[in-house]
C-alpha cells in the first residue's frame, strides 16, 4: 500500500494539476468556425467580427498566453503581456518550453516589477496596454488574461500629474503604518487608470473578456490584480477615509491632493460594463475540488473544510490540531464524551476568532457517522501569515507544517487525546506556485511521529520555530525526505492543506 505521504504528495500534484495555466485554459478556450468565427469560452460564445487583441498581466499569464495564442493562432491580430522580471528565463532553465511563446509569436512580452514592486518597465508594459485598448472599436474583442499573483505590481499607471515613484511613497507609508492590503489595494486603484475597472472601460465599447486565475480568498472580481475589468466597490470616500485613519491626508505630495481634489466625491452613476464578460477559470476551490476527486478515488472519505483559511500561522495550526484529535477520537469511538465536547467547543470558537466562512458544525456532523476503519481525508486552503520573530528560512507552509506535528506530538504526550495513539496522522501544507518563502521547497509534510523522533534526537523544534527556521529543520532531518518540492509551477491559486488520517 502507499504511504500516507505518498497520497498526499498525489493530491497536491493533482489540484496542481487542474489550475496549471496551459491545460486550464485549453479546457475553457475553444475558437469555432471559420466565416465568422466564435470564440467559446466554458460554453459562452463571443463572434469574433473583426480583429482580436489580447492583453494579460501578472505571474502566471506567460503560460496562458503561449495556450491561449495556440487556440487563437492566425485569429489573433496582435497581443501585449506583463510579466516579471526574469520570469522567461526562470521558465527557459526549468526546462518548461510549454509555458514559453513561440519565436514568430505576436504577442508583445515586457518585463518588470522587479521584486514584485511597480517600476519603469511594468510602467510601460501598461502604457502600451492602455494605448491598446484606447484605440479598440465595437467590432473588436478583447481578451484580457490576469492572474492575481503579481498582476497589480505590473499595471501601474498613475493618474496624471501623480508620478509612479510619488504613488509608490504613499502606498510605503500607508503598508509602514499597518495598513492592511485591501486597504492599500483601494488606495492604489482610486489612483490609477487601469485598476478598478478603468481598462474595460477605456477598451469601450470592445468586447471585453477576462479570464482570471484567483489568488484571493472568496474570488471577488474588483480585488484580484485590482480589478482593470471589474467594476470598483470603492469610492474616493474611501480612499480618504483610509488616509484619514492612518492620518496621511495632511502630507501627500500635491499631485496626488490635485487627483483627489478634482474627482467627484459624490459616487457617480455606475459605469456600464454590460460590454465585459469576467470568467474566474483557476482558484483554490477548483484545486480543492480536484484533490477531493482524487482522494475518493484513493478510497478517503474526503470533505474540504474550506477555501478561505487565513490567519495567523500559529492560531491556524491550533485549529488543524484540534480537528486532527477530534477525528482521532471519532476513530476509537469516543468522540461523545466530554473531550470530544471539549475539542468541538475549541475548534468552533478558533474557527469563529479566525473568521472562516463556511467552517460550520454540520462539517463535524459528516464525520460522526464515519466507521472507525475509514480513511479520512480533510482538504483546505487559503493563506496564512507569519509574524517573524527569528532570522531564520522557511515559510509559512513549513512552518504551519511544523507546528501541527508539534501540537500533535504535545497533545499526544500530555495523554490529553491517547486515541491519537491509535491513528497514522500525516499533515501537508504546501503553496501552489512552488515557492514557500525565500526557500525551493514549496512547503512541508508533517507528523506528531516525526516531531518525537526529532527529539529524541536532541532537536529542539522549538526553538526552530521561535527563529522562524523550519526549512532548516526539515531539511536537516533525514536528509529532507520531508520536504515538498515541486519546482516552479507556473500558476498561484494560495496554499493546500491536506490531513489524512487512518487507523492503525
Amino acid at each position: 500500500t502507499m504511504s500516507l505521504r505518498e497520497h498526499a504528495l498525489s493530491l497536491f500534484r493533482g489540484a496542481l494539476g487542474t489550475v496549471r495555466p496551459a491545460p486550464m485554459l485549453r479546457r475553457a478556450l475553444k475558437l469555432q468556425g471559420d466565416g465568422c468565427p466564435q470564440l467559446l469560452v466554458k460554453g459562452q460564445a463571443f463572434p469574433v467580427k473583426r480583429h482580436l487583441y489580447l492583453v494579460g498581466f501578472g505571474k502566471a499569464v506567460l503560460g496562458m498566453a503561449a495556450a491561449a495564442e495556440e487556440i487563437l493562432g492566425d485569429h489573433l491580430t496582435r497581443g501585449i503581456i506583463n510579466v516579471p522580471l526574469g520570469i522567461q528565463e526562470s521558465l527557459q532553465r526549468a526546462g518548461m518550453q510549454e509555458m514559453l511563446l513561440k519565436p514568430h509569436s505576436r504577442i508583445q512580452v515586457i518585463e518588470g516589477a522587479k521584486n514584485n514592486l511597480p517600476d519603469a518597465e511594468a510602467l510601460k508594459g501598461a502604457v502600451a496596454i492602455q494605448e491598446l485598448a484606447e484605440g479598440l472599436t465595437a467590432d473588436d474583442l478583447l481578451l484580457v488574461l490576469i492572474s492575481g499573483r503579481g498582476g497589480s505590481a505590473l499595471l501601474p499607471a498613475p493618474i496624471p500629474p501623480i508620478l509612479l515613484e510619488e504613488k509608490e511613497k504613499l502606498t510605503k507609508m500607508l503598508a509602514s503604518r499597518g495598513a492592511a492590503i485591501q486597504e492599500l489595494n483601494i488606495v492604489r486603484k482610486t489612483l490609477s487608470v487601469l485598476k478598478g475597472g478603468g481598462l474595460a472601460q477605456l477598451a469601450h465599447p470592445a468586447r471585453v473578456v477576462s479570464l482570471i486565475l484567483s489568488d484571493v480568498i472568496g474570488d471577488p472580481l474588483d480585488i484580484i490584480a485590482s480589478g482593470p475589468t471589474a467594476a470598483s466597490s470603492h469610492s474616493v470616500q474611501d480612499c480618504l477615509h483610509i488616509l484619514t485613519k492612518y492620518n496621511l491626508l495632511h502630507n501627500l505630495p500635491k499631485s496626488v491632493e490635485m487627483v483627489l481634489s478634482s474627482s467627484p466625491t459624490k459616487p457617480t452613476a455606475p459605469e456600464n460594463y454590460s460590454h465585459v464578460s469576467n470568467i474566474i477559470l483557476g482558484s483554490n476551490t477548483l484545486a480543492l475540488e480536484e484533490a477531493r476527486r482524487q482522494a475518493e478515488g484513493l478510497g478517503y472519505a474526503a470533505l474540504v473544510l474550506s477555501a478561505a483559511v487565513r490567519g495567523e500561522v500559529g492560531r491556524v495550526a491550533t485549529l488543524y490540531c484540534q480537528l486532527i484529535q477530534l477525528l482521532c477520537l471519532g476513530f476509537a469511538s469516543l468522540g461523545e464524551g466530554p473531550l470530544g465536547d471539549e475539542l468541538r467547543g475549541n475548534l468552533l470558537q478558533l474557527a469563529a476568532e479566525l473568521q472562516i466562512p463556511g467552517l460550520h458544525l454540520e462539517f463535524l456532523q459528516a464525520l460522526r457517522g464515519l466507521g472507525p476503519n475509514r480513511a479520512v481525508c480533510i482538504l483546505a486552503g487559503g493563506e496564512t501569515t507569519v509574524q517573524l520573530q527569528g532570522n531564520g528560512k522557511g515559510g509559512r507552509n513549513q512552518e504551519l507544517a511544523l507546528r501541527v506535528g508539534l501540537g500533535l506530538h504535545k497533545a499526544q504526550a500530555t495523554g490529553a487525546s491517547s486515541p491519537q495513539g491509535r491513528c497514522e496522522i500525516l499533515f501537508l501544507s504546501g503553496g501552489t506556485d512552488g515557492q514557500d518563502g525565500p526557500t525551493e521547497a514549496a512547503g512541508a509534510f508533517c507528523s506528531p511521529g516525526l516531531v518525537a523522533e526529532a527529539l529524541q534526537e536532541g532537536l529542539d523544534v522549538e526553538a526552530f520555530l521561535r527563529n522562524n527556521d523550519s526549512y532548516t529543520f526539515f531539511s536537516q532531518f533525514q536528509g529532507g525526505h520531508h520536504l515538498l518540492v515541486t519546482g516552479l509551477t507556473g500558476t498561484n491559486v494560495m496554499d493546500i492543506q491536506a490531513i489524512l488520517i487512518r487507523a492503525l
